[in-house]
């Protein structure tokens, strides 16, 4: 997209002309919320995750969500059975 809007050819162009220059990162024991809310005051869908100079791996917004869900049903059930007891 970034490409044809710089009424550019994908076939000519190289990655170092579109990408961006100072790229958001996340460290690996950065937390949920904090991946999280730079996400949304970003806009961007992806974090890398740096350990000194190396990129040790990519967060997607897809895994924050799967893990906050993972997260809820956790507490979910264990208030169910604080509050209903083991039946």
């Amino acid at each position: 997209r970034k490409v044809i809007l710089n009424g550019k050819s994908s076939k000519d162009t190289l990655a170092r002309e579109i990408m961006s220059d100072n790229v958001t990162y996340v460290r690996p024991d950065s937390s949920l919320q904090e991946c999280m809310a730079l996400m949304s005051q970003m806009r961007i869908r992806h974090l890398p995750v740096m350990e000194g100079q190396n990129i040790v791996g990519v967060v997607s917004i897809g895994d924050v969500v799967k893990a906050i869900i993972s997260d809820q049903e956790f507490i979910i059930e264990q208030l169910d059975q604080y509050v209903y007891g083991n039946q």
